[in-house]
C-alpha cells in the first residue's frame, strides 16, 4: 500500500519541499522589527540612525527598524509608555523626570557625548553676564526641554514666575522669532540648529551674546537612547536592543566619516520637504562634535553630573531623589561586543 506521503507526484514533492523549507527558513531569519522614536522632526541631529538604515546596518543586524519622526506635539516618552515604541531618543533630564513621575525609563546607550544648548541674547539688551538675566524675558523650550533651563535658574537663585528680580519665561515655539521679533531678551537654542536659524536670518554674531550651558557647569546629557525598564527582563530584548545600538553606532560612525552622504540621507528621508541642504550640512558638522569620542556607552562622571545638577535648586528640585536603576550597562556592554 502507498503511503500518503508518498500519494504526490515526484515533481509535487519536490516543489512541497522546497516551499517547505523555504517558509520555514523565512520564519527562522526573519528580521526582528524595532520601532524607534525620535525626539524632532527628520535633520542631521538624528543621521545616525537614518544612515544605519540606509546602508543597512540594522539590516546586516537582522533588525527591520522603523523610524518615527518626532515633532511638536509628539513627547517620546508618551509614546513609548503607550505601546508606540521600542526605544526612543530623549535627554536625560526630561527621562530622570519622567521616571520619577512614574514612567521607568532607562539609558541603554549615549550617542551624544557632549551639550549643544544655549542661551542666545540680542547684545543690543545690555546682557553681558548671567547677573543681567534679572527682571528679563528669556525664550525656553518645554515638553521636557525645560528642565535644563529650570536647573540653571535655580542655581542662579533667580525664579521663573515673572516675579520681580527673577525672569520672566516666554513658552518658545520650536522656531526663533521671539529674538528676531524682540519678543524675548534671549531664547533656547542648540549649537547645531536654532542659532544658525537666527544667523540665516539676517543677524551676524557679533549681534549675539551667547552663554552654552557646558561653559556654565550646567550642561546635561541629551540625545540617549531609552527603553522601558519591564523590557530589560526579556534576554531576547536585550539582545535585540544590542543589535540595535551596535548597528546605530555604525551609523553615525559613517556620518562622522562622510557628512555629505549622511546629509544626502538625512534630506531623503525628510518626506516634509522641509529641510534645506545648507542647513542640515551645518548641523551635520555640528553634531559630529558631540557624538565624536562616544561609543554609545554613558560614562558615570557624566550621568551624576546630571543627577546633581538636577536635584539642586533647594526646595524645588527637577528631581527630588537620587534615581536607582535609571541606567543599565547590560545592553551597550553586548553592543561593544558586536562592534569588535
Amino acid at each position: 500500500m502507498t503511503h500518503k506521503f508518498w500519494a504526490k507526484s515526484p515533481k509535487k514533492l519536490v516543489l512541497s519541499l522546497v516551499l517547505g523549507y523555504g517558509l520555514a527558513a523565512s520564519a527562522a531569519f526573519a528580521a526582528d522589527a524595532v520601532t524607534l522614536q525620535l525626539k524632532w522632526v527628520t535633520q542631521a541631529q538624528f543621521a545616525g540612525y537614518y544612515v544605519a538604515k540606509d546602508k543597512g546596518f540594522y539590516k546586516a543586524m537582522n533588525l527591520d527598524v522603523t523610524v518615527k519622526p518626532g515633532g511638536p506635539d509628539i513627547a517620546p516618552p508618551q509614546v513609548i509608555a503607550g505601546g508606540g515604541a521600542d526605544v526612543v531618543v530623549d535627554w536625560m533630564p526630561s527621562a530622570l523626570a519622567t521616571r520619577e513621575k512614574g514612567v521607568p525609563l532607562v539609558n541603554i546607550a549615549q550617542p551624544f557625548k557632549r551639550s549643544g544648548m544655549m542661551l542666545t541674547c540680542r547684545a543690543e539688551t545690555g546682557i553681558k553676564t548671567e547677573a543681567d538675566f534679572k527682571d528679563r524675558t528669556l525664550g525656553v523650550w518645554f515638553y521636557g526641554n525645560e528642565y535644563p533651563f529650570l536647573a540653571w535658574m535655580k542655581k542662579l537663585n533667580l525664579k521663573t514666575d515673572g516675579s520681580p528680580g527673577g525672569v520672566k519665561v516666554l513658552k518658545q515655539g520650536f522656531n526663533v522669532d521671539p529674538l528676531l521679533q524682540k519678543q524675548a531678551d534671549c531664547i533656547s537654542t542648540m549649537t547645531y540648529n536654532e542659532y544658525y536659524q537666527v544667523i540665516e536670518a539676517g543677524m551676524k554674531p557679533e549681534q549675539l551674546v551667547v552663554f552654552k550651558y557646558t561653559e556654565k557647569g550646567v550642561a546635561t546629557m541629551e540625545d540617549g537612547l531609552y527603553v522601558l525598564e519591564k523590557n530589560l527582563q526579556d534576554p531576547k530584548f536585550v539582545d535585540k536592543m544590542a543589535r540595535f545600538v551596535a548597528a546605530s553606532m555604525q551609523g553615525w560612525a559613517y556620518a562622522r566619516k562622510h557628512p555629505d552622504e549622511a546629509v544626502k540621507i538625512v534630506l531623503a528621508n525628510d518626506s516634509s520637504g522641509a529641510q534645506t541642504a545648507g542647513h542640515q550640512t551645518t548641523m551635520m558638522t555640528e553634531v559630529n562634535k558631540l557624538t565624536e569620542g562616544s561609543n554609545g556607552k554613558l560614562d558615570k562622571a557624566d550621568y551624576d553630573r546630571t543627577v546633581k545638577i538636577l536635584m539642586g535648586g533647594g526646595s524645588d528640585p527637577v528631581i527630588s531623589k537620587q534615581p536607582v536603576g535609571a541606567t543599565t550597562n547590560v545592553v551597550i556592554d553586548k553592543a561593544l561586543k558586536l562592534m569588535k
